[in-house]
């Protein structure tokens, strides 16, 4: 039995490759955007603005400059 065909494989591998780093991206903004808020907790808020910058341009690049343009853009036009 062969395995996949290489068109295939072609197709699905940078689906694959965006698809994780769109979602390490956005878990990563998450986590960020937690520590943040942490740090504003704790007085510290230079740190906590510097953090929120941080999450907010992960979460942009996960969520619309990977997850919108490059993951959704694909699907559609399959």
């Amino acid at each position: 039995m062969d395995s996949a065909p290489p068109e295939i494989l072609a197709e699905l591998l940078p689906l694959v490759v965006y698809t994780i780093l769109g979602g390490a991206l956005t878990a990563g903004g998450l986590a960020v955007e937690y520590a943040s808020l942490q740090h504003f907790g704790s007085g510290e808020a230079m740190v906590g603005i510097w953090l929120a910058a941080i999450g907010m341009v992960m979460l942009y690049a996960g969520l619309y400059g990977i997850g919108y343009q490059k993951l959704f853009a694909s699907v559609r036009s399959s």
